[in-house]
């Protein structure tokens, strides 16, 4: 059978932690698989599947919501495609359903690439690019963007992992979230202000248990500095503090034996979605069931960025702009 999101490129490496195992599909430049050591790093779908919730997509050229899917440009009302019709909004870009083709591959990375092409909503013409490569703590992706239209282009990117640790119940993991702010949205999921976390359910500096916590949340203040002092924690969570190559972490699940698993991303990524359904579809040795995901969604910009271009990048004709992020593990393999 053809798998439903197209050609697999399956990428191998040897790291220090065991052998390390991801597989990327043509559809969405997706992240269907990854391992370490026989553990799985991300929730896994079969090949003859569609993402469930988004798993794995690239979020291009902007992530999250636009409310109405209508913006503005130069005095022209833009109107994308309701892709979210039940809360009337716009979602997760353009390039969520398209072939992306081959541009590069090796053992342990792939390079694929797909064209935003002028359609209803976003007049612009972008030629983009996907990298995935092994490493040996982890996983790197790096986005690029070039404007090979006539005008400035508006551009956000996400990306919509569903971070694990195979074995270990997700209910059971510490999730660390390196926000400093809330985004408060209304009843249909777009922004209506932002907010200091602290001393709200929304504050998970310090980590909480997945079991006890139930989100779908945008934040903000990635890698930055609180609008208040916050030296009491500034040691935060060994899993999500620290520089890395200059990055830094983002969110951090960490199981009970202190692995974890660290989403972390470049100065572009300020933003962060956090989404924990209840009702994610797992294909188990007993046939499909549900249960509880964790979503860690790093984004350049938060929701409905169109409208308050909040986070947004614009892309000059002929200029590029690049993005990095990635999946870091720490205690697998010891």
């Amino acid at each position: 059978m053809r798998a439903a999101t197209g050609f697999q490129y399956e990428l191998r490496s040897v790291t220090p932690s065991g052998a390390a195992l991801a597989v990327i599909t043509e559809v969405a430049a997706g992240l269907r698989l990854y391992s370490v050591d026989g553990i799985d790093l991300v929730e896994p779908f079969a090949a003859e599947s569609t993402p469930p919730w988004g798993a794995g997509i690239v979020l291009m050229p902007w992530p999250n919501r636009i409310r109405d899917g209508l913006w503005q440009h130069e005095g022209i009302v833009q109107r994308l495609a309701l892709t979210e019709p039940e809360l009337s909004n716009a979602i997760h870009g353009l390039l969520r359903y398209s072939s992306y083709r081959l541009l590069e591959r090796s053992p342990s990375s792939v390079t694929l690439a797909a064209t935003v092409f002028p359609q209803a909503g976003y007049p612009f013409l972008l030629d983009t690019t996907v990298r995935y490569t092994l490493t040996d703590d982890g996983l790197e992706v790096t986005h690029t963007v070039r404007n090979v239209g006539r005008d400035a282009a508006p551009v956000a990117l996400g990306a919509h992992p569903y971070p694990k640790i195979g074995g270990v119940a997700t209910e059971d993991l510490v999730l660390t979230i390196a926000a400093h702010t809330h985004i408060d949205v209304d009843d249909r999921q777009n922004p209506i202000g932002e907010s200091s976390v602290a001393g709200t359910r929304f504050d998970l500096r310090a980590g909480l248990r997945v079991g006890d916590i139930d989100l779908d949340d945008g934040f903000g203040g990635v890698g930055s500095k609180s609008v208040e002092d916050r030296s009491d924690v500034a040691g935060e969570h060994a899993g999500v503090a620290g520089e890395h190559a200059g990055v830094a972490g983002v969110a951090a699940l960490t199981a009970p034996d202190g692995r974890s698993v660290t989403i972390w991303g470049d100065r572009n990524i300020r933003n962060v979605q956090v989404f924990t359904p209840r009702n994610f579809p797992f294909d188990g040795p007993d046939g499909p069931s549900l249960g509880l995901a964790v979503a860690i969604e790093p984004m350049t910009a938060p929701a409905n960025a169109f409208n308050s271009g909040a986070g947004l990048s614009w892309v000059e004709p002929g200029e590029s702009w690049s993005v990095r992020w990635g999946i870091r593990h720490s205690g697998f393999g010891l």
